[in-house]
């Protein structure tokens, strides 16, 4: 049995998952051995493309891609057409599912061997995930692919993201951003100073090549842990020596007045 995890911007709430859980459970034919876990999105397409694109990266890295089934479901039901709950296979084999609805597969078309579409959900349900697409997961866990309804679709029905924005902030208030460091090769250099605007807040930080480069208390730039290994995509964080500087720690999230996911960024 393939192992499936799901990235959605309901997974913060637990009554959501267990309710998502049971139906899944319910439409397995045998459930032992369930391996299902949840990544925590929050409601913008952006965050769940870096998201998704950053847990297919590490599956192939250092997982089973072979095993693993990935869903999505980020939806603020605005410009989708009825009915366009996408399964996509990636060429590492691992398989995809979820509504493509704004920018959710944006970060991963590259890596898309085949995409289909799946018509055969009809309600009008206020829980789909729930009700609708836990019997498609079930069929993926399984490896019955095969007994759904898939049509083939082009690829540039997916959108593409245009543009630098917040791709995720973490725990440490460090924000990753969906600039590539191929992005900033030939217009900077390191220890050069590069303004950043997000938020409508512009701050100067340190363009250096890994997060303690800098000085404890500065603003820094540089080549994160996200993304693929030989093209990481850029953080920016201040570095702090937690025990000796607590009381007078600021994080990145809190320099540019607590930005969302999904957020513009500027780079000058």
């Amino acid at each position: 049995m393939r192992k499936l995890i799901v990235v959605a911007d309901w997974s913060a709430d637990s009554l959501s998952c267990q309710e998502f859980k049971i139906s899944f459970e319910g439409f397995l034919k045998d459930d032992r051995g369930l391996n299902l876990s949840f990544v925590e999105s929050t409601p913008s397409t952006i965050h769940t493309a870096f998201l998704l694109a950053q847990v297919v990266e590490t599956t192939e890295r250092y997982g089973k891609p072979l095993e693993t089934v990935i869903f999505q479901n980020t939806d603020p039901r605005i410009g989708m057409k009825k009915g366009e709950f996408l399964v996509i296979k990636l060429k590492s084999g691992i398989y995809l599912a979820g509504p493509n609805a704004g920018y959710d597969f944006s970060l991963i078309k590259e890596k898309i061997d085949e995409a289909f579409v799946y018509q055969g959900l009809q309600s009008n349900s206020q829980f789909r995930s729930r009700d609708l697409f836990s019997r498609v997961c079930a069929h993926l866990i399984e490896e019955m692919e095969d007994e759904l309804e898939l049509e083939e679709i082009h690829l540039n029905l997916i959108p593409e993201l245009k543009g630098f924005y917040i791709g995720h902030i973490d725990n440490f208030g460090n924000i990753k951003t969906t600039i590539k460091h191929e992005d900033l090769k030939g217009r900077y250099e390191y220890k050069d100073q590069i303004k950043i605007k997000i938020n409508q807040v512009e701050k100067k930080a340190w363009y250096v090549d890994h997060l303690f480069a800098g000085e404890p208390g500065e603003l820094v730039i540089y080549p994160g842990s996200s993304g693929v290994k030989d093209n990481p995509f850029i953080e920016i964080a201040v570095w702090k020596e937690f025990i000796s500087e607590a009381k007078n720690f600021f994080s990145a999230s809190q320099v540019f007045h607590y930005p969302l996911p999904g957020m513009k960024v500027e780079i000058f």
